[in-house]
């Protein structure tokens, strides 16, 4: 794609993602009525833009930052032959550029970052209804691993309370 390219967000970039992590809010928020309705973080900008087990990607096209992704290596589970992984997050394209293999490009990148540093299992989450994201994830080569479930109990309160003491 002309006028694409890719690098390393820095901290004059805040602004900019602070308002694209309110766009993955919102495009979550129908998959999951447990987001808050105002002031829903999900993301420690400050540890992404610095930390060096983080690497934070921008798509920017004429100046203009339309995507996103990190890649960020973590301690993986003391069951798993890896002792780390790299967990992939902020993935987000603005709507009008989906479809144009930006999303790829930028997974793409965080791979190579991650094979880079010795890093070769990444993992990331996905609301499970979210088929358009997962079908992107399987185009790239990730496979489904694990389903995380989920009880409120305000809503449950009459099945938990009719359980015998």
């Amino acid at each position: 794609m002309k006028n694409l390219f890719l690098r390393k967000a820095t901290s004059a970039d805040k602004a900019d993602l602070l308002s694209l992590e309110q766009k993955v809010v919102e495009a979550e928020r129908p998959f999951n009525p447990s987001i808050k309705p105002i002031n829903a973080a999900y993301y420690d900008l400050n540890h992404l833009l610095s930390g060096d087990d983080s690497n934070l990607i921008v798509a920017e096209i004429n100046g203009v930052i339309i995507g996103t992704g990190y890649g960020q290596i973590r301690e993986s589970k003391q069951s798993l032959e890896h002792t780390t992984h790299t967990y992939l997050g902020f993935m987000y394209v603005e709507s009008e550029y989906r479809g144009l293999g930006i999303n790829k490009m930028i997974i793409d990148n965080l791979i190579d970052w991650s094979k880079s540093r010795g890093v070769f299992d990444l993992y990331l989450d996905v609301y499970d209804a979210n088929d358009a994201a997962i079908r992107a994830y399987e185009k790239v080569g990730f496979t489904k691993s694990l389903v995380e479930m989920k009880i409120n109990l305000t809503n449950t309160v009459e099945l938990v309370s009719s359980y015998p003491q």
